[in-house]
């Protein structure tokens, strides 16, 4: 199979041949022909896939071949979860339209509203966003949605967990009835589903990759150790392993803050990206870790999904999330485009149950190791128990 045999035009296989790709993945062969023949589609696809080439291309070429405007309507939409997702798709549509007609621009959030206004008023044809920076533009009347020919949804099942709903349905509120919509989220629970059903016209269904299934090439591991320990197990192993580049979870923003702080004191160059950074100091931290200034980038699961980090080796699960999809989605950032990489997850025992609902979303069992010194001694903590018991009295009632 080639890009060329899934109906692509020239100056597309020409873009897709400077970035140095040759074989399509199995999620770009099965949507590009769909959506080529303006079908909606509702794909399941893990990060690392190469859904944004699979729904990017075959966007552009729509755009190419029924382009009518001299002046340039907003023709196509592609709605993020994050401002980093946002910056990454349009870099790709960027890439994927260098030898077309087509004009793109990328808003969000954190930065100076005024210059993505001028680019808009300029004219594009797609238009990369996050919702809250989208909804803000247009109700100051510097968009307007009213010839979206092509929405895309991308991590459609992200949007739901950070609480977008509402403003995806204003967003659809603003557009042509008649469009193509395209649907892509990492897992299909109900939730998304009903999504689907409001949006979708007889959608062809793809799926990529079974559901809920993380990378075959990602060895997971986990290590019970106790909760005051883990600093010193993430140095030992970053240390020992001699690792260059290393992704970091946590669960908090002051969290992140304090273990990115703690590794530079014991001489491991690192730096924290969470909400509250800056728009300006996340990108900075990102660039610093891609470029290897870095070794170590702690961040909440604001980072789990969008980042594009070629060959990235390790992720540590510094505390693991309490929603198990995010265990996915994190783990997800390794071993992709057929690289192979190690995801370590620190367990103490108040996040046993944790461990307990990513297995069974999983349906596999994870291997569990506990390393030399530090075995854990920690008994679960009484406020835990205390918590749960007022929830069960709470719901009985």
């Amino acid at each position: 199979m080639t890009f060329k045999s899934l109906g692509l035009i020239p100056e597309l296989l020409k873009a897709v041949e400077k970035q140095g790709y040759t074989t399509p993945s199995p999620i770009q062969e099965k949507t590009i022909p769909i959506i080529l023949e303006g079908k909606d589609v509702l794909a399941s696809a893990q990060t690392g896939t190469g859904k944004t080439a699979g729904f990017t291309l075959p966007l552009l070429q729509t755009l190419d071949r029924t382009r009518k405007q001299r002046h340039r309507p907003i023709r196509a939409l592609i709605l993020t979860p994050t401002r980093e997702l946002a910056a990454q798709v349009h870099k790709n549509v960027v890439e994927y339209s260098q030898f077309l007609d087509i004009r793109s621009a990328v808003i969000f959030g954190g930065v100076n509203a005024k210059p993505q206004i001028r680019t808009i008023r300029g004219g594009i044809d797609v238009l990369v966003a996050t919702p809250g920076r989208l909804l803000d533009l247009e109700n100051q009347g510097a968009l307007s949605l009213k010839r979206i020919e092509v929405l895309v949804l991308d991590e459609a099942d992200r949007m739901l967990d950070m609480g977008f709903l509402r403003d995806i349905k204003k967003v659809i509120s603003l557009m042509p009835t008649r469009r193509q919509n395209l649907l892509f989220s990492a897992t299909f629970s109900k939730e998304i589903k009903k999504l689907a059903q409001g949006i979708l016209y007889r959608p062809v269904l793809v799926e990529a990759e079974p559901e809920n299934t993380t990378a075959v090439k990602v060895n997971q591991k986990t290590y019970r150790v106790d909760k005051g320990n883990k600093v010193e197990v993430t140095i030992k192993l970053i240390a020992d392993g001699n690792w260059k580049q290393v992704l970091i979870f946590t669960r908090t923003k002051h969290r992140a803050n304090r273990l990115s702080d703690k590794l530079v004191k014991a001489g491991i160059s690192s730096a924290a990206i969470h909400g509250n950074k800056s728009q300006g100091a996340r990108t900075k931290a990102l660039a610093n870790f891609k470029s290897g200034k870095i070794r170590v980038l702690v961040a909440t699961d604001i980072a789990a999904r969008g980042l594009d980090i070629p060959l990235l080796p390790h992720v540590i699960n510094f505390e693991l999330p309490n929603i198990p999809e995010d265990y996915v989605h994190r783990i997800g950032r390794t071993g992709r485009a057929g690289a192979s990489g190690v995801a370590i997850s620190l367990v103490d025992v108040d996040e046993v149950d944790y461990v307990k609902g990513i297995e069974k979303l999983l349906g596999e069992k994870l291997s569990s190791e506990v390393i030399e010194g530090f075995e854990p001694t920690d008994k679960p903590t009484q406020n835990k128990q205390k918590k749960t018991y007022k929830k069960k009295r709470f719901v009985r009632r």
